[in-house]
């Protein structure tokens, strides 16, 4: 039985990801169960005080890829530290976000070990000295059960669990890296011209799902309740790569992270990408067909029914309400 490798996310503004620290928490969980040692590793340069920071926090022993190459993030440069990292750590369990970043490496460090690949993981437990690996398929409504054998590279979604906030004696060194001849290399950042509202700030936002059916639906049922409620309108991510409303309405982990006072699901199962982006809603009312659909799971309300026959009714007497 091999140790455990987190790998750690450096931000833009130049801190530790918070998703890293849930990462520990998981592989904190798994060392316990097991008697695996947890190894870590930060990439980047100039990160050693990061790098001590980790390892002071659960990271464990802490490697440090450190080189001007790694400033900014390349898939061929990382994905060489981490195998690099892995192979110091002695580490069959490979952890990492399932961040925009994480799910361009970690396929390819996979593919480079020879090993196996699981992505989407909400939960990892030791069962029978085997590890399960917990991902929702079929948007959401299953919740599937994997095993592997060898060394496993595992993407972890943000929000499946709470940041450790524990702390450890771990320390750091330097970790050699072969970065001759990389094939990609950073050119620049160039920020997209907002558009759409910045649902991070809205007290209030409707929230639709492909239960809607088509994209003008959107315009006559969801954006009225949105306005009566002085509140923005959401979209799950389904809905956004149909086509039928810009990347900026999406909440979820490859979307926005949102936290309403209300927060009104109509017409969304509930997979996994969507729930960590609005869990923390302070109060959530979800509205679905499917008596099993997971956002019932979070929601404070759960109506089980057809949207079209709620929300019109809703508007109307919240409309009439405000005179």
């Amino acid at each position: 039985m091999g140790n455990i490798l987190i790998v750690a996310e450096i931000t833009n503004t130049g801190a530790i990801r918070e998703a890293s620290y849930e990462l520990v928490s998981i592989a904190r969980k798994l060392a316990d169960a097991s008697g695996r040692d947890i190894k870590s590793v930060v990439i980047g340069s100039g990160v050693g005080d990061l790098a001590a920071e980790f390892a002071s926090k659960g990271g464990g022993d802490t490697l440090m890829a450190d080189d001007a190459a790694l400033s900014d993030y390349n898939v061929d440069g990382f994905s060489r530290a981490i195998s690099a990292a892995r192979e110091a750590a002695d580490a069959d369990l490979v952890l990492i976000s399932n961040t925009p970043a994480g799910w361009d490496v970690a396929p390819r460090v996979a593919a480079g070990l020879d090993a196996a690949y699981i992505s989407d993981c909400f939960n990892i437990e030791l069962e029978d000295g085997n590890l399960v690996f917990y991902r929702r398929v079929f948007n959401g409504k299953l919740d599937a059960q994997l095993s592997a054998e060898g060394v496993v590279v595992v993407t972890v979604q943000p929000g499946a669990t709470e940041a450790y906030e524990g702390s450890s004696d771990g320390g750091t060194s330097a970790l050699a890296v072969g970065l001759d001849g990389l094939r990609t290399k950073f050119v620049a950042v160039e920020q997209a011209e907002a558009t759409g509202v910045d649902l991070s700030k809205a007290d209030v936002i409707v929230a639709g799902g492909r239960g809607l059916g088509s994209p003008e639906k959107f315009e006559e049922v969801m954006k009225p309740l949105a306005e009566v409620l002085g509140g923005a309108m959401g979209a799950s991510r389904p809905v956004v790569d149909a086509g039928w409303l810009e990347h900026a309405y999406q909440v979820g982990s490859s979307g926005q992270v949102v936290s309403p006072k209300l927060y009104i699901a109509a017409g969304i199962s509930g997979a996994i990408q969507h729930l960590v982006g609005m869990k923390a809603s302070n109060f959530i009312v979800a509205i679905n067909k499917d008596p099993d659909a997971p956002i019932f799971e979070v929601a404070d309300v759960g109506v089980v029914g057809d949207l079209f026959e709620i929300l019109p009714p809703l508007t109307a007497a919240l409309t009439e309400a405000k005179g």
